[in-house]
């Protein structure tokens, strides 16, 4: 579109959509037959793979990487600063502890709308291949979610939680920071997780239990 402001560094594929409003910052690749609706900011040095969807409002903080036919619905925050602070010298004050990791996204994967992943502190927030992620999800700096994860929506993943592959999170659950959940658990709605949880188990409640 006319409207878009695209910086002349930026690395632009065969067949891209780019709509109306849009703005891709220096040294963006995006791959072919991509499409980029009305409104969406992709900032500096990020990649995005061939085929993908970025729905309006959505916004791609730097150096964060997704990767091929990976559907971002409206108002997504990919990148956004960590919820890290820690006290002031003189204890009468919060001090912002920087974030200068990122966000990578596997293939095939879809965030739904409203929903945020924080980039890491030092190192990468990551999002495995074929994962699906509702409407209204946070997922907190540092995170490492498996592959073909189902994550409903309001749930809120704090800070250096790890998902093994094929998790299922109901609705409204909520996982304690550094918590490992392993590979094919299913965790019923608003259940609270707060320990580790072994391999192959269903849990419900709050605090959650088998």
């Amino acid at each position: 579109h006319p409207t878009a402001t695209v910086d002349t560094s930026a690395n632009i594929g065969d067949n891209v959509g780019i709509g109306a409003n849009v703005y891709i910052g220096p040294d963006v690749i995006i791959g072919a037959h991509t499409t980029i609706y009305p409104n969406v900011t992709i900032m500096d040095e990020v990649e995005i793979g061939s085929h993908c969807t970025i729905k309006s409002g959505s916004v791609i903080g730097e150096r964060c990487i997704i990767g091929k036919y990976s559907i971002l619905h409206a108002n997504v925050s990919i990148g956004t600063d960590g919820f890290g602070y820690r006290p002031s010298p003189d204890g009468r004050g919060i001090l912002k502890i920087p974030h200068i990791g990122n966000v990578v996204i596997g293939n095939r994967v879809e965030i739904g709308s409203n929903s945020s992943i924080d980039r890491g502190k030092f190192s990468s927030t990551s999002i495995g291949d074929d994962t699906k992620i509702d409407n209204l999800v946070q997922i907190a700096h540092n995170c490492k979610i498996g592959r073909a994860c189902l994550i409903a929506a309001l749930c809120g993943i704090s800070g250096s939680v790890t998902l093994g592959d094929n998790v299922v999170m109901a609705g409204q659950a909520p996982i304690k920071d550094h918590i490992t959940v392993g590979n094919n658990v299913t965790v019923g709605g608003r259940s609270g997780i707060m320990n580790d949880i072994p391999d192959g188990m269903t849990i419900l409640g709050c605090p959650a239990i088998q």
